[in-house]
């Protein structure tokens, strides 16, 4: 399943996207996030799974754009650390 968390308003799209499927509920997104966007456990979309899985908390959902912008990819920076960690690539961003 592909779980989007974030929002979008007059400045653009702002989501992190999780595909359920692949994620592993590793936690290697939780450390590599300088800013505690992740959290690891039960699945808040489909309650029936057993297996923990990552997501965004409801905390860090409404305010992406500002939380994760010291990280956002450009010429002079590194692509984004929970990507990077994510080795199954279950993680992506809308920017």
């Amino acid at each position: 399943m592909i779980a989007n968390y974030g929002y979008k308003d007059g400045a653009g799209d702002f989501f992190i996207t999780i595909d359920t499927d692949k994620c592993d509920g590793c936690g290697d997104c939780v450390s590599a996030c300088p800013e505690n966007v992740f959290v690891v456990g039960e699945d808040p979309n489909d309650p029936l799974r057993d297996e923990p899985v990552a997501f965004v908390s409801d905390e860090q959902r409404k305010k992406l754009k500002y939380t994760c912008n010291p990280c956002k990819p450009d010429r002079n920076r590194p692509p984004l650390p929970c990507v990077e960690a994510c080795k199954p690539r279950a993680i992506s961003h809308s920017w």
